[in-house]
């Protein structure tokens, strides 16, 4: 387990990487940031809702990373980062938002797509008390780019 409410399975699961053959698997220094970024941010969170939340992408190495076209300095491939969903309606993405946003510490904070209610999923992620900033941002599609904006 990385966590009381995340599997090791679900932190490094990947259909595209079952379908490509990739080993998705972390090593020791990403496996302490999934652990410290499932304390320090999904599990109080999980705590808030009161229920399961959805985990849409955790940990990815390098060429998974490549393989879905995700970014060259993405926080996911240091086990800094988790991708979120209320797939299972116990809580709004926005209210889930809100609350990380007021009550957490965490580095980055992303309102993913969605509209000015609620985004699709939320980017999240974390480095240590020292090095967060805190940062809130909004992605969205511009020219079938992502363009992000500070909030």
């Amino acid at each position: 387990m990385i966590s009381k409410h995340v599997s090791y399975k679900e932190g490094v699961y990947s259909t595209t990487a079952m379908r490509r053959g990739i080993d998705n698997d972390p090593n020791d220094e990403q496996l302490v940031n999934m652990e410290l970024i499932a304390e320090k941010v999904f599990e109080p969170l999980r705590k808030y809702v009161g229920g399961p939340i959805k985990i849409n992408s955790f940990f990815r190495c390098s060429k998974l990373n490549t393989a879905i076209g995700g970014s060259r300095k993405s926080q996911h491939m240091k086990g800094q980062a988790i991708d979120i969903d209320d797939t299972f309606g116990v809580v709004a993405n926005s209210d889930m938002y809100s609350y990380i946003k007021n009550n957490l510490d965490f580095d980055q904070l992303i309102w993913e797509f969605g509209d000015d209610d609620n985004p699709n999923w939320l980017h999240v992620s974390y480095m240590s008390p020292e090095k967060n900033r805190n940062r809130c941002l909004r992605a969205y599609k511009s020219n079938n780019k992502t363009v992000y904006n500070i909030i």
